[in-house]
């Protein structure tokens, strides 16, 4: 007899948790003692969320009574500086209370109300809490002047995934004087080492029109809010509580689903649950059954202009829990990730259903512990099969960090497939007094029904990434018969060099150049080789003027000589194939953004010069409306490819057009269109998001898809049309 799915998932993670768990024992490492220091009172009152710090309990909170400039110029007074941060605890909602005094509240910027949209022209507050006060992971929480709301994962100095939602609410207030905001986080919705008395703690303003920024800790120009090393420290934190630990999401959805190649109209109805449990409190496990992700927006299309696939970010709520824990290697980004989680669920671009899945998340002592294990089941894209990723990652000091991966399956369900991996990471705010400092290794070899060949990998990286000077080294070399079955390796059989850097000083306030506020020149050079030492190709990519103006402005100009070497014909658009050989050309780019923090923003790119034998110029564009306080949003962008080559002429365009409305930030229709025309379809996504509280959404999601025909008159046919309606009740214990 066939055995449950969700029983093989749960047998296989005991046996993981079984040697994992006895780690929590261990010793935790304790985060340097900062400098700055604020506590979390005990609420004396009930706190009422409506933006305006009223209640009694605010009186008695912990404060940091001012922000401290860090950009432009670290340490000078601001008539910001007065800001105010008062902090909360009732045991099980950490309460942050901000107020943000404005000389001129008229000129406050929002350009948004949806969740974790781009904020980068808006007036924010963001804070960092490490909850384990290890220096390295923990949370980012970002609200807007209009109440929107941000949040994301930290995995490092220069890791944050922003597409985690955790169940946090705030709301915010404008006044006379400028604006105000209360945010409530509940404990159980974060992991954290219960009894810990102080976790790290930082805060940052930021001001759009001046560009201008403050924080309560680390106020230097090369320190980032990610970098929880640098980061102050939050007091009073001890007596939270994560309750049971036990958490039930269920959802239920209709859907309607029209499709040409169809014979009727599908409506069906679906149900699934997550449900989240801690085993310690540092470890949770996390079971979803039957799960689907309707309510996901659709990906932003791309143009190719490559021979090697193209990366898409995961966007997948159940994906996205825990993700930062899975981050491998060091000077990989996107050439090679190991546990690539959109090979789970989805082959060649179709929906593969997942009938169950297991994760593993938290911390265990010094030890940081992801694992996955997800059975899906078969489709017309792929056969039933099980499929696991675990990551474990030990601190040896405060800077050394050295972890090992593993993933099993493959998710075609065809064949046996493995890969295991090693890495370690030092990294340092201390150097020569404050800057940044990092040395990243790392190995992996892949097993299974592979090709005969190198099945290994291994890399470093060097990095200085500070203000003045930005510089690194990276090397890579991937065997041609590595081949990560739920990863993502686009250039296997290489051996892959690249460094350089960019000096960026600041002109004064006087001389010719006292305009801009900071200048990048940059110099990149890149090669790639094959195993057997071919170049396939090189690049470098410099960037003689490159300037950003005190308002906001980016103007930028560069020079890119490349080498491509073709030993097969590449298809580059449709009927145009480029012949095999080697080919040296040379590429220019022009740019232009208006600033971030007006009301309507337009910018151009223009790649054009030689492309391997013939000509090619890319133009992309694009044009942001912003009306009222951010409640409606317009954003028109286009690229428009031109190729003259002897092989043929083509043209690629790209053509996207998003609406966003927002009647508060609990409740936002979008309406995204795209048009390409190498797939000739027009695509519509069309998405309502109601937040009746933190973890219970309503979705109302229509997708429609067009097809345009070659026939005279090029029209436009039906793919597809689809209705889903959503609802998704998180209950928490």
């Amino acid at each position: 007899m066939e055995s449950c799915p969700v029983m093989r998932c749960a047998l296989r993670s005991a046996i993981l948790l079984g040697w994992l768990v006895p780690a929590a024992a261990l010793p935790a490492l304790s985060a340097s003692p900062p400098g700055a220091v604020v506590a979390a009172a005990p609420a004396s009152s009930l706190v009422v969320l409506d933006g305006s710090l009223d209640e009694p309990a605010w009186e008695y909170a912990g404060i940091i009574p001012d922000l401290t400039q860090q950009e432009p110029e670290p340490g000078r007074p601001t008539p910001f500086d007065a800001t105010r941060i008062s902090v909360l605890t009732d045991g099980v909602t950490l309460y942050v209370g901000i107020v943000c005094p404005d000389p001129e509240p008229e000129k406050i910027a929002v350009h948004t109300l949806q969740r974790d949209a781009e904020m980068d022209g808006d007036d924010t507050l963001a804070f960092v809490l490490d909850t384990f006060g290890d220096g390295r992971t923990g949370y980012l929480f970002r609200v807007n002047a209009g109440g929107a709301r941000q949040d994301g994962l930290i995995s490092g100095k220069e890791g944050v995934s922003l597409d985690w939602d955790g169940l946090w609410d705030a709301r915010v207030r404008r006044t006379a004087l400028g604006w105000t905001a209360e945010i409530a986080i509940s404990a159980r919705s974060l992991r954290f080492r219960p009894g810990l008395e102080r976790w790290g703690f930082n805060v940052e303003r930021t001001v759009a029109r001046d560009r201008l920024t403050l924080r309560w800790a680390a106020i230097s120009r090369d320190a980032r809010l990610e970098d929880l090393q640098r980061a102050g420290t939050l007091a009073g934190v001890a007596g939270l509580r994560q309750g049971l630990g036990l958490s039930f999401v269920p959802y239920a959805l209709g859907r309607s689903d029209d499709r040409r190649d169809a014979p009727e109209t599908r409506r069906e109805g679906e149900t699934g649950f997550d449900l989240s449990y801690n085993l310690t409190p540092e470890l949770g496990a996390v079971l979803t059954v039957n799960t689907d992700f309707a309510e996901t927006e659709v990906d932003t299309r791309q143009i190719n202009l490559t021979r090697f696939p193209l990366f898409f970010p995961e966007k997948r709520s159940f994906f996205l829990e825990g993700s930062n824990l899975f981050a491998f290697g060091s000077g990989i980004e996107e050439d090679f990730i190991p546990f690539y989680s959109r090979r789970v669920g989805l082959v060649r671009g179709r929906v593969v259903p997942l009938d169950a899945g297991l994760k593993l998340l938290g911390r265990a002592g010094r030890w940081s512990i992801a694992a996955l294990d997800a059975e899906t089941g078969d489709s017309s894209a792929a056969r039933a099969t099980n499929l696991f990723a675990g990551r474990a990652t030990y601190d040896l000091g405060e800077h050394l960090r050295v972890g090992a991966l593993a993933t099993r399956g493959d998710p075609d369900g065809e064949e046996e497939n493995a890969l295991a991996g090693l890495d370690a990471l030092w990294q340092t705010s201390s150097f020569r007094g404050d800057k940044n400092l990092a040395f990243g290794a790392w190995a992996a070899q892949s097993d299974g029904d592979l090709d005969p060949g190198q099945r290994s990998g291994w890399g470093f990286k060097a990095d200085y990434p500070n203000d003045l000077w930005d510089v690194f080294l990276t090397y890579r070399e991937f065997g041609d018969a590595l081949e990560p079955a739920l990863g993502f390796l686009p250039r296997p059989g290489t051996r892959q060099a690249e460094g350089g850097g960019s000096f960026q000083p600041r002109p004064g306030d006087a001389g010719p150049f006292s305009w801009v506020r900071q200048f990048f020149f940059e110099l990149f050079l890149s090669r790639v080789d094959r195993l057997d030492g071919t170049t396939e190709s090189w690049r470098v990519f410099t960037a003689p003027w490159n300037a950003v103006t005190r308002s906001g402005e980016h103007l930028e100009a560069n020079w890119a000589p490349e080498f491509e070497r073709l030993d097969e014909p590449f298809e580059v658009a449709a009927g145009v194939v480029i012949p095999p050989g080697e080919y040296q050309f040379t590429r220019w780019r022009v740019e232009g953004q208006s600033a971030r923090s007006r009301p309507w923003r337009v910018g151009s790119t223009v790649w054009f010069g030689d492309f391997f034998d013939g000509r090619l110029t890319q133009w992309e564009s694009f044009v942001y409306w912003t009306f009222g306080p951010g409640r409606l949003r317009l954003e028109l962008a286009a690229e428009n490819n031109f190729g003259d080559l002897p092989q043929g002429d083509f043209v690629q365009r790209l053509w996207q057009w998003k609406t966003v409305y927002a009647a508060s930030p609990d409740l936002v229709v979008s309406l995204f269109t795209q048009y390409d025309s190498e797939s000739r379809g027009l695509g519509l996504n069309s998405r309502l998001r109601w937040t009746i509280r933190p973890g219970r959404d309503l979705f109302l999601v229509w997708n429609r898809n067009w097809q345009r025909t070659l026939d005279p008159g090029y029209r436009l046919e039906l793919d597809s049309d689809q209705i889903v309606v959503k609802l998704r009740w998180t209950t928490l214990w």
